[in-house]
């Protein structure tokens, strides 16, 4: 698959293509697909780092920081789970990673954002912790980080629809029940998960102890709206005379019944960014990225297929994302939790809390984490454990999963 031509269209019938993505540097990320992260390999950053320091220098190990970190997350409990290996969903073998301080505990599977953006690499920033009253699973879906290697790149977009996602996921949910034993397990989705993530706790609620959303995607075109005023009432609010500026050309956007332009698109996804709307008082996304280079768990291949290949991932599943809706869904027969970030203008916490007041569920609740936006794992790690322990984990307890926390 070529996909550096540069005689392709800028719009294709309401989706863009990777070329263009390529020509500007950007990735399409976020549950639309658009979190701006530069794509470039880790060698090549490796190499111009190497270049530009002294050679008195101490050089950077990453090994070395790799088995630091490696070493300091070991399970050693005597009734622990430590495993990173491939499941085989859909046809596809995908990778996991379960981790957990005592296989009595009940299981949390984390369904990452993006499309394509894994958050196994990086997730050893806040999991450690999490391990002592869930067994975690991280998922490398189809098309995103580990599950990347060996893929059918030309034969990869035919099989990226939000449908076959969901049934993946749901694939994945009955593994993990059938191989440690559990009549139910959690679901967790950010971002993007949480489109795949509901609509397995739409299919099969009797499989979960509880759907938990982090950063609810609910409607494309009117999170587009919301993140587009957002961005220009800051530029206004702070006298930011070319974000103002650039955000006013790319108007009306977005244009109902238009096809999307990657230009606007990343006009708007710069600003919001730069205003907090994706991680508060930051400006870029680079601190989880960096992160992700000290995973245990990724080689530097692994890191370079996530970055370099994710905008077939991206694209493909672009222009199903920008119809879908969850306004109409009104009720889901397991509980609901949702976590949602004061300031995220990534996905809105506005339309996250309307469709929350209006869900029928045996038991919901939500959790409104002052000053964060989108990355609450990353922004709020403290706060997002303590109401997961306190309040999402006695629904299993309740049920027989896992003895009480102390």
């Amino acid at each position: 698959m070529n996909i550096s031509s540069t005689r392709l269209p800028r719009k294709i019938s309401g989706m863009v293509h990777p070329a263009i993505l390529r020509q500007a540097g950007w990735l399409l990320c976020c549950w639309i697909a658009v979190f701006l992260v530069l794509i470039q390999p880790v060698a090549a950053q490796d190499a111009e780092a190497t270049e530009e320091k002294s050679e008195t220098e101490p050089q950077f190990d990453r090994a070395r920081a790799q088995g630091v970190i490696d070493e300091l997350r070991k399970i050693t409990s005597d009734n622990g789970v430590e495993e990173l290996r491939q499941v085989r969903l859909g046809g596809v073998d995908q990778w996991i990673s379960v981790r957990g301080r005592d296989r009595n505990n009940p299981i949390l599977l984390f369904i990452h954002g993006g499309p394509s953006v894994p958050e196994m690499p990086a997730s050893w920033f806040y999991q450690s912790a999490w391990e002592d009253y869930f067994t975690v699973v991280q998922w490398d879906q189809r098309g995103a980080g580990k599950s990347l290697a060996g893929a059918d790149l030309d034969g990869l977009p035919g099989q990226l629809t939000i449908d076959r996602f969901a049934c993946d996921a749901a694939q994945l949910v009955a593994h993990l029940r059938a191989t440690y034993g559990k009549q139910k397990i959690f679901v967790m989705g950010h971002s993007w998960g949480t489109i795949v993530g509901l609509e397995v706790a739409r299919r099969h609620p009797d499989w979960l102890h509880a759907y938990i959303g982090m950063g609810q995607a609910i409607d494309f075109m009117e999170n587009e709206r919301l993140g587009t005023q957002f961005a220009l009432q800051a530029a206004q609010d702070q006298g930011h005379d070319q974000a103002l500026a650039e955000l006013q050309a790319i108007l009306p956007y977005p244009e109902p019944g238009k096809p999307l332009d990657v230009p606007k698109i990343l006009v708007q996804r710069k600003w919001l960014t730069h205003f907090g709307g994706l991680v508060w008082n930051r400006q870029d996304f680079t601190f989880q990225e960096d992160a992700a280079l000290l995973s245990p768990d990724y080689a530097p291949d692994d890191i370079t297929n996530a970055r370099n290949l994710a905008g077939i991932t991206v694209m493909s599943v672009l222009p199903e994302v920008v119809g879908h809706s969850f306004k109409d869904l009104h009720r889901i027969d397991t509980p609901v939790f949702i976590f949602a970030g004061e300031h995220d203008y990534a996905t809105s916490t506005q339309l996250a809390v309307q469709w929350f007041d209006a869900l029928q569920a045996p038991q919901k609740r939500l959790f409104l984490i002052p000053g964060v936006a989108h990355e609450i794992q990353f922004e709020a790690p403290g706060k997002l454990l303590h109401n997961l322990v306190s309040h999402v984990r006695p629904v299993a307890v309740a049920a027989g999963d896992g003895a009480p926390a102390e």
